[in-house]
């Protein structure tokens, strides 16, 4: 199984960009997907996350700015960042839970700079 992240780059404060995450490999089904990020000097945090019947859960600090979806046909993962800020700055990394083997799957992170 493999998660490959992608869609970041350098926007500026107060603009946009939309993350995707697509898993492949031997995939029945997947229970919750996220994004973490982890910013320079600070632990990984969560994001967001959905489940598969599409509840999703987000961090305080994003509520509002980021919307978090998934379509569960390609097995991909998106997070829509909106009026970005430069404490958004960070790796950005999706995961996934697949029940059928028991673990969770990281993707390889993607780098999202917002400048001020």
């Amino acid at each position: 199984v493999q998660l490959q992240a992608s869609g970041g780059g350098l926007v500026q404060a107060g603009g946009s960009l939309r993350l995707s995450c697509a898993a492949s490999g031997s995939i029945f089904s997947i229970n919750d997907m996220g994004w973490y990020r982890q910013a320079p000097g600070k632990q990984r945090e969560l994001v967001a996350q959905i489940a598969s019947g599409g509840t999703t859960t987000y961090a305080d600090s994003v509520k509002g700015r980021f919307t978090i979806s998934r379509d569960n046909a390609k097995n991909t993962v998106y997070l829509q960042m909106s009026s970005l800020k430069p404490e958004d700055t960070a790796v950005y990394y999706c995961n996934a839970d697949i029940p059928a083997l028991k673990s969770i799957y990281w993707g390889q992170g993607t780098l999202v700079t917002v400048s001020s």
